[in-house]
């Protein structure tokens, strides 16, 4: 059994469990909010490099 941090507890498996459904919970939670924030920053970061890359036409 995992010692809890107080020292002398012992972890039950009800605690256990509870302890693996958050973080469950955790990771399904950076799949759903964290890589679609990062993957619009990408697109905004290759947009903004685009624009500023690009060359310009003059058509004097």
């Amino acid at each position: 059994m995992r010692q809890l941090k107080g020292g002398k507890q012992k972890e039950t498996s009800k605690e256990k469990k509870q302890r693996k459904k958050e973080f469950n919970e955790v990771q399904k939670q950076v799949k759903t909010i964290v890589v679609p924030a990062l993957v619009v920053v990408f697109i905004f970061i290759v947009a903004y490099v685009y624009l500023k890359t690009r060359p310009n036409y003059n058509m004097n």
